[in-house]
């Protein structure tokens, strides 16, 4: 018997729907099917033990190690594939390791290590540019037992120090330097005096010298890599057999206070969660390549970047450099798209940020290599502006997938499961909640559940949380608790802190931090939403929107954009036009309420070297306030720009 078109769309449209119901009905049986996919040297005892919330545990009983399950497990048939590719637009490199060559190198620092004294538990911290070093000290990590913080490579000193003084690592892992633009950044200098600053002093330093600038080194505390190894009578580690709810790494992450906020991960959940992820979300093959072109120091680089790809079976992509640099260092806007050809790319991850970068390039760079391997796009970061989305998809022509999550989920809250069913997406929209995560969007005020379409409220995750999913705060239970399940009046629930609105069809609509809100004469607006009006504009490449205090109104829009057109900085006649045009589609879309008091032009918004927005920091200078801590800003001048606007 044929179905009909409509029979068969309606049996589709039902499978991932079933497939999440699945997660949340039956934990435990969901999970322990997802636990296949990974190897386990003892299969796990209990699959869920949720008899203390809001703490969680996955897979108690089971043994198992991350290493193994991204590198030695794949030996047996695909030691000669491709596993790293590393390429450094900074230094015109490029080098593959097969998972073999990867084997034998993770094992060599594992045994380097070793010979420091690092032992199960301890903690070894990695300060490194985005070299296959660094890769290889996570992994070797794993391999051994230890509890790796990595920590990226752009903070400054005092950021540095906090963390080392945090995570009181054994040995910490770095280079002499990175390379950004074509500027090298000497990492060793920040480092030395990161350790003079901290009450923490590592017993040892293990270093990679890339040749980029000169390393003073400590006698019997600095170690080069190459000279350890050599050293060594054998470089043959086995993999340390780790239970399930053992430390893999802990990642910091920012909070409402200066002190660091260390996200602590467990091994058996994680490796489970991203083997699920691989498959179901990204759609992921063994043998095809994935290239995400964030860094180690966030939580993609750990999640997408080395660990779920490995435990796929892919080879995954390591870039260092810009996104419109070229291999000679010239200016390039299409060589992600060189790659995506040379590689063979089937899915690749990256941000909004970047693709804004890439829309002031040339479009036919989007036309000009041969992207048929690549199956689909992900972006995630930050919320993703329809204009850009619809750029990039109708120039690549592949799917676009938004996918929303934060460094303490591990992996993706809500997008599409492209791997379970293809479900179309809604440009603006991330998509849907990804299984095993109970999504909610409740009343700030009341803790009431807000049900019907397009009603706004905190975006918040019920107990229990899946697999991946942070175990706790590192050394600090308490502030676990407090921080993040007791924001919600009357309600033990996990808060993202975000805003947002659910439509008639299940979608989300991520619409900006709950802290992001201005309050405009009594009205409640999201800076999210007056910044996708204006970046509709066909004359903004990027726009930052803040509340600025006001005496009358309590707060006002103020919004600070990236001209398409670069005479708009230049000639004021341009720029109040422009302004004019901006405001007025503003009024149009959103209402006078939501009208920014002035639209200024600048070259650059400031950001973090990995992309994100400082609206603080701008708020900050708008209202003639310290910034605070600027050491993650890519740019500096960048907000001098800002501060000189506002004061003239």
């Amino acid at each position: 018997m044929k179905s009909t078109k409509q029979e068969t769309a309606k049996m589709s449209a039902s499978s991932y729907a079933e497939f999440y119901r699945r997660s949340i009905d039956s934990p435990e049986a969901f999970w322990a099917e997802q636990a296949r996919l990974i190897d386990w040297q003892t299969p796990p005892a209990r699959i869920l033990d949720d008899s203390r919330p809001p703490f969680v545990h996955w897979f108690a009983g089971g043994k198992t190690n991350l290493c193994h399950n991204a590198v030695d497990r794949h030996l047996a048939q695909r030691a000669d594939q491709p596993a790293l590719i590393h390429v450094s637009t900074e230094t015109g490199s490029e080098r593959t390791y097969s998972f073999g060559q990867l084997h034998e190198e993770v094992q060599r620092v594992a045994a380097s290590l070793r010979a420091l004294g690092v032992a199960k538990g301890d903690r070894v911290l990695i300060y490194m540019p985005m070299i296959p070093e660094a890769a290889f000290a996570m992994l070797a990590c794993a391999r051994i037992g230890a509890i790796h913080c990595v920590v990226f490579g752009g903070f400054a000193s005092g950021a540095l120090a906090s963390r080392i003084e945090d995570a009181a690592p054994k040995v910490v892992v770095s280079a002499d330097a990175g390379s950004r633009g074509g500027k090298v950044v000497a990492y060793k200098p920040l480092l030395d005096e990161a350790i003079r600053l901290s009450k923490h002093k590592p017993e040892a330093v293990l270093l990679t010298d890339r040749g980029l600038a000169p390393m003073e080194l400590n006698p019997g505390r600095d170690h080069l890599d190459s000279d350890l190894a050599a050293g060594l009578k054998s470089t043959d580690v086995p993999c340390e057999w780790l239970d399930a709810t053992d430390i893999s790494y802990t990642i910091y992450t920012s909070g409402t206070t200066g002190r660091p906020k260390g996200v602590q991960r467990d091994t058996g959940g994680y490796a489970v969660a991203l083997a699920a992820s691989m498959k179901h979300i990204f759609d992921g093959r063994p043998g095809e390549t994935y290239f995400s072109t964030s860094d180690i120091g966030w939580v993609v680089g750990q999640s997408y970047i080395v660990y779920g790809p490995l435990i796929a079976g892919m080879a995954t992509l390591m870039y260092e450099g810009l996104p419109t640099q070229g291999m000679d260092r010239g200016p390039d806007g299409g060589i992600w798209w060189q790659l995506v050809q040379k590689y063979k790319v089937t899915v690749m991850f990256s941000a909004p940020t970047a693709v804004r970068v890439l829309k002031k390039q040339d479009p036919a760079l989007l036309k000009k290599y041969d992207l048929s391997s690549l199956r689909a796009l992900f972006l995630a970061g930050e919320p993703l502006d329809e204009p850009t989305a619809r750029w990039i998809s109708e120039g690549l022509g592949v799917p676009i997938i938004d996918n929303y999550w934060q460094t303490e989920s591990g992996w993706p809250i809500i997008t599409l499961a492209s791997g379970v069913e293809n479900k179309q997406a809604k440009f603006g929209s991330p998509g849907v909640p990804m299984y095993g995560y109970k999504v909610k969007i409740l009343h700030e005020s009341t803790g009431e559940e807000l049900t019907a379409p397009n009603e706004k409220g905190v975006v918040v995750i019920e107990g229990p949380t899946p697999p991946g999913f942070m175990q706790t705060v590192w050394k600090d239970d308490d502030r676990f608790v407090n921080t993040y399940w007791k924001s919600v009046p009357g309600r033990m629930v996990y808060s993202t802190f975000d805003w947002g609105i659910r439509d008639e069809d299940g979608y989300f609509y991520i619409l900006g931090r709950t802290d992001d809100v201005i309050n405009v004469a009594g009205h409640r607006l999201g800076t999210r939403e007056i910044e996708e009006c204006i970046s509709g504009h066909n004359g903004v490449a990027e726009v930052a929107v803040v509340g600025v205090a006001d005496a009358l109104k309590g707060q006002v829009a103020m919004a600070f954009a990236v001209p398409k057109d670069s005479l708009a900085l230049t000639d004021p006649a341009r720029a109040l036009a422009l302004e004019g045009e901006v405001m007025q589609r503003v009024n149009d879309e959103l209402g006078a309420v939501a009208r920014p008091a002035r639209v200024r032009f600048v070259s650059a918004l400031p950001k973090t070297r990995s992309g994100k927005l400082l609206r603080r920091a701008i708020q900050a200078v708008c209202e003639q306030r310290d910034p605070g801590d600027l050491t993650t800003m890519d740019d500096p001048t960048s907000l001098q720009q800002i501060r000189q606007l506002v004061q003239g």
